[in-house]
């Protein structure tokens, strides 16, 4: 112990030595998880855990609260990125079927994982605003870690058509969903009791004007970006956009995921060039995202996790259970394949940074109220869920993928390359 103080003392004097350690520390992992075949978020929240106050405190206590910002700036761009996938001709050309099977399985999920908990409030001893919470996030899913194996393993078929959608369209449902829920479970711990008009109207309210003045910022982004040629300038006005729409969303109250996606969005929509900057702007953002994963690695409390005991192992089987009934549901009302029914909701289990990003701004909002035990408990429940969900749920994708016949098994690749050859 006295070892991982004295690392902890001498590296956390100044916050620059800090963050350019915890950066290299990131990086080390993402070697490591890779050669391990593990997605590099993993990695990430591993190394947060080492070097967060659990452990050597290279990022200590006092100073997670000063990196708000960081994690504010890296959620913008996080939601700028999925709505850069709301293009109106991209949805026209997946079809309906996608997007009824995306409300089945989102809504399933929250159903189960809220009902579920909810039942449990007396035997977990938990307030029903977490499961409420809880059963918001539970919607969330990993493009990034379903994309990978994809690409990967170069899948192709009927399941790999319909789960690239689904996963994109998902975090955006999943987003307004965490809108009206946070906004109830506000309500339920109010000491003024519940109002129904206010937990009704409310929600939908945020949710109306956070898309409103999304929309404006992105139509003043898709102008502005027609004002300059040098790509340099355009990806600046892009980042200027995200920070001005979470700094409004944080004066006003609103949902920056969803003012971010909705400017991400109309940029998609309205500029003609929108993927190529989409694209600029993801080489811009490695760096922050590699810090939002461990400094959201490092918030865990090591001490907590044996405190999750049936709490997230109750998230974990509710969850699980309502991507894959509410997929194999969607599928079959829309007529899917067998495959599609079969595989489809157990390729939706990875869940990472938008479900990490969420359980950020409860831990905000309840501190705000002056219950910091509430957020600090979800906090713990989707850090540790994230944790099982991408160390397995890859390899579930893959599992399901090869069985769909949508991966090549490596002995009949060998054996086609080998008869090319011939």
């Amino acid at each position: 112990m006295e070892v991982f103080n004295f690392i902890g003392k001498f590296f956390s004097q100044d916050v620059l030595l800090s963050l350019g350690t915890a950066i290299l520390v990131g990086l080390i992992f993402n070697r490591i998880v890779k050669k391990l075949g593990l997605p590099n978020v993993t990695g990430y929240l591993v190394a947060g855990v080492l070097i967060g106050p659990s452990v050597f405190q290279i990022i200590p206590d006092t100073w997670i609260s000063s990196l708000t910002l960081l994690v504010n700036v890296a959620l913008g761009f996080i939601a700028f990125s999925i709505g850069g996938e709301f293009r109106i001709s991209k949805i026209r050309k997946i079809g309906k079927s996608v997007i009824v099977i995306t409300f089945f399985q989102a809504l399933v999920t929250t159903a189960l994982v809220d009902i579920g908990l909810l039942l449990l409030v007396p035997v977990l001893n938990i307030k029903p605003a977490v499961a409420i919470c809880l059963g918001a996030i539970a919607t969330a899913t990993a493009p990034a870690a379903t994309l990978m194996i994809v690409h990967q393993y170069n899948a192709k078929g009927r399941v790999t058509d319909i789960l690239m959608p689904v996963v994109a369209l998902d975090d955006a449902i999943g987003l307004m969903v965490f809108s009206i829920s946070i906004a109830i479970a506000k309500l339920t711990v109010s000491s003024g009791g519940v109002n129904v008009f206010h937990m009704l109207v409310d929600p939908l309210i945020e949710i109306a004007l956070s898309l409103i003045v999304g929309s404006i910022i992105g139509v003043i982004l898709t102008f502005g970006l027609g004002f300059f040629h040098s790509r340099n300038n355009r990806l600046t006005s892009i980042i200027c956009a995200v920070f001005l729409g979470t700094s409004i969303a944080s004066l006003f109250n609103l949902s920056s995921l969803l003012l971010c996606m909705a400017i991400g969005a109309v940029m998609a929509n309205f500029y003609n060039d929108s993927e190529k900057m989409i694209d600029l702007t993801e080489h811009w953002t490695p760096a922050i995202f590699l810090l939002f994963f461990i400094i959201s690695g490092a918030e865990l409390d090591l001490k907590i996790i044996p405190t999750v005991g049936i709490l997230g192992i109750a998230y974990l089987v509710f969850r699980s259970a309502g991507k894959y009934f509410g997929a194999r549901l969607g599928s079959t009302v829309v007529g899917e394949t067998k495959e599609v029914r079969k595989y489809l909701g157990v390729a939706l289990l990875p869940q990472a940074g938008v479900a990490i990003g969420m359980s950020q701004i409860v831990v905000e909002t309840f501190a705000a109220l002056g219950m910091n035990e509430i957020g600090v408990q979800i906090r713990a429940v989707v850090l540790c869920a994230t944790l099982v969900y991408e160390l397995v749920g890859p390899l579930l994708t893959k599992m399901v993928l090869q069985r769909a016949g949508e991966i090549e098994k490596p002995e009949k690749k060998a054996k086609d390359a080998a008869a090319e050859k011939a």
